[in-house]
């Protein structure tokens, strides 16, 4: 998968397949209500759907996810919505084990750079935030998860008689927290990344991406299969 290699017009590589998405630049004032902000985003931001069923035959299940995503130069807005879930929520705090209850995550690599950022939210707005070179090292984002804005909604209902959950995630991610100076705008860079979707211990465990990956078993730790976003 992946192995035909070529350039864009700006000289990034640029792997055969690889999936894409163009994330505009929209003027979301900081002080506006929150409502407010969602209704810019979903008007003219770009969507992704995390769609990608990449273990099967372990792991076959799946329900409808997508982000939406824009940026304003000094932060990333991302708004993650999921249907209709039997969801798992344990984890209160920041840096617990989000990714056992129903989860919602972005990793993502700057351009020509090693090491990797990935940023892990729980249905109750638990963050996990580090920066590393693979899964074993890895390095806590401490004071940037304290400047990550969270929103969370959160509506329970019943279908085929069981409760299930449509549930959405609002982030705001300043560009300190992605490893871009202050000096740096957001505009023009190119981003390695990949949205996911998990639950390792709710009713029903499932692994979800937007760009597909190939792996033998479960593995979001893995860069070599992040997409592109190419931020205007």
């Amino acid at each position: 998968m992946f192995d035909c290699l070529k350039k864009d017009t700006f000289g990034t590589n640029i792997l055969e397949g690889m999936k894409i998405l163009q994330v505009p630049f929209l003027s979301i004032p900081l002080e506006a209500e929150m409502l407010n902000k969602m209704k810019i985003l979903h008007e003219a931001g770009s969507e992704a759907f995390i769609n990608q069923v990449n273990w099967k035959t372990d792991f076959p299940d799946k329900m409808p996810v997508s982000v939406r995503a824009a940026h304003d130069g000094d932060r990333l807005y991302l708004h993650y919505l999921v249907s209709g879930e039997a969801v798992r929520a344990v984890t209160t705090e920041d840096f617990g084990a989000v990714w056992k209850d129903s989860c919602v995550e972005f990793f993502m690599q700057r351009e020509g750079d090693t090491i990797y950022r990935n940023f892990e939210c729980n249905v109750l707005g638990a963050l996990l935030a580090a920066k590393r070179i693979n899964r074993e090292s890895a390095e806590k984002l401490t004071e940037d998860a304290a400047s990550i804005v969270r929103l969370t909604t959160i509506r329970p209902y019943y279908q085929n008689g069981r409760q299930v959950t449509d549930w959405s995630l609002w982030l705001e991610i300043p560009k300190k927290a992605m490893g871009f100076d202050t000096h740096e705008t957001l505009s023009g860079q190119k981003i390695r990344a990949n949205f996911y979707k998990c639950g390792d211990e709710t009713p029903q465990p499932h692994y979800l991406s937007w760009s597909p990956i190939d792996t033998p078993s479960p593995d979001f730790h893995v860069p070599q299969f992040f997409g592109l976003l190419q931020l205007d």
